[in-house]
């Protein structure tokens, strides 16, 4: 092909180290601190808690929806699964029940890396339980954990809810619509989607008209054309080959203008477990791909002018039609002599 393609996968570790890089903690600051604090005794099993954010907090169980809008979500609000919300609950964690002095009375609130260590274990086996075999690990749908908070954790709350959020490349939480136990966690954006860069690593959405690593040009359907079983990943580069390159044609008006543009075509694979949750979408997008890893920054949409790295694109030089060299036969004497 004349324009550049590569598969996702290729272009990817960049973007990895960031998100491994993150350790996301929904709420680690605290709510405000009210006074109004109803805690529980170190009983035998779960309860519902009265901690300084409120009823929200403190009643929220599986298949609730909460949001909030201040950074400290001291507004933390319980509201309806069909309206944008940022969490949704899966199961509660009680720590008082727990032996030892670590979540005893009087003791320290635990760190970041405490709490992403607490997600992990309590968070993610609550998470694949409350999902059933409908969880992908790889989807758009991340394990998420809120506390309490430093003033309640202080005046004796033990409590975390684990649950499910949409989290962006930079920790920032997007919003949700619906609950997730009914979605598709296909990991895409729709089409027209540009997704923001730092440093030549992926960021958040942003609008076409600021930097960015690349735009989203379609959604593709792979359960369409593999009505069956997992399709291996070769199966699927021969088809996304094919259908990615129909899609950017078509996206940006021209068979040559991937080329002209010098951009990279390229596309996402679903792995196996993502497929026997029943993820089966993937996106099709263009970027400016570095030699060296990573991306270039794109302003504009690239269905019109563009610029990489602040410059217009120069095209490369026209391809010459056929070969303006015969191939010689096996043993001839080299060309020229």
């Amino acid at each position: 092909m004349s324009a550049r393609t590569t598969r996702r996968g290729l272009v990817a570790i960049a973007l990895g180290a960031v998100i491994a890089a993150i350790a996301t903690v929904v709420i680690s600051g605290g709510f405000d601190n009210s006074g109004d604090l109803t805690t529980h005794p170190n009983s035998g099993g779960p309860m519902s808690t009265g901690a300084v954010a409120g009823k929200a907090f403190g009643t929220a169980g599986a298949g609730d929806c909460l949001t909030w809008s201040k950074e400290d979500a001291s507004d933390l609000t319980k509201v309806e699964c069909s309206d944008k919300h940022l969490f949704e609950v899966a199961s509660e964690v009680d720590l008082s029940i727990f032996p030892g002095a670590e979540f005893g009375p009087g003791s320290r609130f635990p760190g970041v890396l405490r709490f992403s260590q607490l997600r992990n274990e309590h968070c993610a086996p609550a998470v694949v339980e409350y999902l059933g075999a409908r969880y992908d690990p790889n989807g758009k749908f991340s394990v998420g954990l809120i506390n309490p908070g430093e003033a309640g954790w202080a005046a004796g709350e033990r409590t975390l809810r684990c649950g499910l959020q949409r989290s962006g490349t930079t920790g920032t939480l997007l919003p949700i619509v619906g609950s997730v136990a009914g979605q598709d966690e296909s990991k895409v954006w729709d089409a027209g989607t540009c997704i923001g860069i730092n440093q030549n690593v992926p960021a958040d959405p942003v609008d076409c008209s600021e930097p960015h690593a690349f735009e989203v040009i379609s959604v593709v359907d792979m359960g369409a054309k593999f009505p069956g079983g997992f399709p291996p990943v070769a199966d699927q580069d021969k088809y996304l080959e094919e259908t990615c390159t129909q899609a950017a044609n078509e996206y940006l008006g021209s068979p040559d203008a991937l080329r002209n543009k010098t951009l990279t075509l390229f596309w996402d694979n679903i792995e196996l477990s993502s497929w026997l949750a029943g993820s089966r979408k993937v996106n099709c997008s263009v970027g400016k791909e570095l030699d060296s890893g990573g991306f270039a920054p794109i302003t504009n949409s690239a269905k019109g002018d563009i610029l990489i790295n602040g410059a217009p694109p120069v095209a490369p030089p026209a391809e010459p039609e056929g070969r303006s060299r015969p191939v010689p036969l096996p043993g001839a004497a080299p060309l020229g002599n």
